[in-house]
């Protein structure tokens, strides 16, 4: 019985030793194979350098995207490194404004479904860009600045009525977040000329139906997601829609997706002559499905975001250089006064607010040194590789290998461009003697980067013009009517990067009512 026993217990081993050697021999090829695999990409792009382990790990892109301060580490690594550093085994950063598809699928709102911010094909981004650039230009718009104008009316009359004090006061007024007030503002702006109708936020004076707070949560989720390497889960057939918003959700991102839906649904059943803005001129060039849906929701969550953080950038640049902030409320004063604007509580023309030659400084050096996107805007090069020139250097990328760009490197640290002083905000660099055949040709070049803030060539911001009537028209009208100081000097705001935007809150501010 014995032998039986030890003569069955062998047979036994040797059915399962086998198969667990198999399994071991499968698990040391696999991993053969990806060491292999990282070996190769680290040896493919070993002439550019980086932060350390940036060559065979994705460690250190991983902590600066969960950082939230991901901006401040790709400025770091090209201005350590050179105009083109190393940030991953197998991605390369750029700060040359001479020169991926997994990050732009990152930002998807829902798995499988693309708008124009996360098309990769050319040619399909170019036709959607075509259908919707009327929409965004204020062409087939023509209500486009009057319905800014009635919000920037808005935001003036909620301060005034309840958190400034009046001139020359002694009552105490309870501080104000302006970071919260500037992010109302935008959010009804998109959704009057993207929608058709405002949410109302600035009215309430609160975050209607928990939008803008859905739109932070998002972001941080798809970030976590994008810094973990995880992204790729929300394409996983039948998980990716278990984990991705919904729109039965009852808040959220699902629930702003919800309510776009049955403002699209409604508009559909109407002429689109009845109420021209841009949803109208999306379905008349023939945006339909869910392309017309996925391009309407992309456009209330760019259209808000980016512009609120560029005000809120200005205006914080604003207030810790009070030379610069007297100067300009004195060109203010004058426009005024020269009768260039209406009186309060009219609203500037966006055509005389252009004329206002530090308002335009102010506005391009405070994007400047704090650029308000600072998206990767990742590309494959193509197969076979390419040659670019930076600072009059060749260098050869590989085929396949991702390349984006830190904005913090061009705008913030570009000396070549800027000047020495690069990281300070000094308005008065956009006025050179131009008489100066030089000076000239430096001020064009200053220009031509520094317009590269919005995009480049095919894509390009779709929303610059919109945005740009709002930054001119809220500066203006915030300092021709109030006098704003930071409550918390030492502590102005939080501020954390979210898929390359910023989500800023804390803004806390004392506002005095001006004569």
């Amino acid at each position: 019985m014995a032998l039986k026993f030890w003569g069955s217990a062998a047979s036994d081993y040797n059915s399962w030793a086998l198969p667990l050697r198999s399994v071991y021999l499968i698990g040391l090829f696999l991993c053969l194979y990806a060491a292999v695999g990282r070996l190769r990409q680290y040896w493919r792009l070993r002439h550019f350098k980086g932060p350390p382990s940036t060559g065979i790990s994705w460690l250190w892109h991983s902590r600066a995207v969960i950082s939230g301060d991901s901006h401040s580490w790709y400025g770091y690594a090209t201005e350590k490194y050179g105009p083109i550093a190393r940030i991953a085994p197998n991605h390369l950063i750029t700060s040359s404004p001479e020169r991926a598809e997994w990050y732009y699928h990152a930002a998807r709102f829902e798995p499988g479904k693309d708008n124009i911010f996360t098309e990769c094909d050319n040619e399909r981004h170019d036709a959607r860009r075509k259908k919707m650039a009327a929409g965004y230009s204020g062409r087939e718009n023509p209500g486009l600045e009057a319905s800014i104008d009635i919000h920037v009316k808005d935001l003036v009359h909620l301060i005034r009525s309840k958190y400034a004090s009046p001139p020359n006061s002694k009552k105490v007024t309870k501080p104000m977040d302006l970071a919260t007030k500037i992010q109302y503002l935008t959010l009804d702006v998109i959704s009057e000329v993207g929608l058709g109708k405002a949410f109302g936020d600035l009215k309430s004076d609160q975050d209607v139906n928990d939008y803008l707070a859905a739109m932070e949560v998002g972001l941080r989720i798809g970030n976590q997601a994008f810094g973990m390497g995880t992204s790729w889960l929300r394409d996983v057939l039948f998980l990716g829609k278990r984990i991705s918003p919904s729109e039965k959700d009852e808040k959220g991102f699902g629930r702003m997706m919800s309510e776009a839906r049955k403002v699209i649904t409604a508009r559909l059943l109407k002429s689109t002559e009845e109420r021209s803005d841009m949803l109208s001129s999306f379905i008349r060039h023939g945006l339909t499905g869910d392309d017309l849906f996925q391009e309407t929701f992309e456009t209330m969550l760019a259209g808000s975001d980016t512009t609120s953080a560029s005000i809120r950038i200005i205006l914080l640049y604003l207030m810790t250089h009070p030379r610069v902030y007297a100067k300009l409320q004195a060109e203010i004063d004058g426009a005024i006064k020269a009768g260039n604007a209406p009186k309060s509580p009219g609203v500037i023309s966006d055509s005389e607010a252009r004329k206002l030659p530090y308002l335009s400084a102010v506005i391009r050096e405070g994007m400047r040194v704090y650029p308000p996107v600072s998206n990767l805007f990742s590309r494959v090069v193509p197969q076979g590789g390419d040659v670019v020139k930076v600072d009059g250097e060749e260098h050869f990328l590989p085929g396949g290998t991702m390349i984006g760009y830190s904005a913090w490197g061009m705008h913030r640290h570009d000396k070549a461009t800027y000047g020495e002083d690069a990281e300070v905000f000094r308005p008065e660099r956009w006025f050179v003697d131009e008489s100066d055949p030089l000076e000239k040709e430096r001020l064009a070049r200053m220009y031509k980067i520094n317009d590269m803030i919005f995009g480049y060539g095919r894509w390009i911001c779709i929303g610059r013009v919109v945005a740009l009537i709002e930054l001119h028209k809220t500066i203006f009208e915030l300092l021709r009517n109030f006098d704003l100081a930071l409550t918390n000097p030492d502590r102005p705001w939080t501020i954390f990067n979210t898929m390359g935007l910023f989500a800023i809150g804390d803004m806390w501010v004392d506002v005095s009512e001006r004569h």
